[in-house]
């Protein structure tokens, strides 16, 4: 089966050797995708802003693989401190309220960077032709 892979603008990209999303089949698998802004400036301040900007490079990167956020089978939330729930599913639950995608969310002992938050990964099928 052929692949697709989808780049964005993490610097981490080709150190580890990864892409943003792979397109395979009817299925668009989002990398975890951590709060990193386009220009290279620090992550936003607080968990909803992080995980927002998370969701909207998710969705930036389904938007090039020909699919969206309404089309999110299942994300992962990957949270640096329990404390942070409630802002993480506040910005969760304005993306998918409708969508209701299978949905996990993990606490961790750290992510790359200590000032990230969270990072979220996700699935989504594209749109039949």
């Amino acid at each position: 089966m052929q692949h697709r892979y989808i780049s964005g603008h993490s610097p981490y990209e080709p150190v580890f050797g990864f892409s943003r999303a792979v397109v395979i089949g009817d299925r668009v698998l989002v990398s975890g995708t951590a709060p990193v802004p386009a220009g290279g400036e620090p992550a936003p301040p607080g968990a909803y802003s992080q995980a927002k900007l998370c969701l909207d490079l998710i969705g930036q990167a389904l938007h090039q693989a020909g699919t969206g956020l309404d089309h999110v089978v299942r994300t992962r939330m990957y949270l640096t401190d329990a404390s942070h729930w409630r802002e993480v599913a506040r910005a969760h639950g304005e993306a998918f309220a409708q969508i209701r995608p299978a949905a996990t969310a993990v606490i961790v002992a750290g992510l790359l960077d200590p000032a990230w938050l969270v990072e979220i990964e996700a699935e989504a099928l594209l749109p039949p032709p």
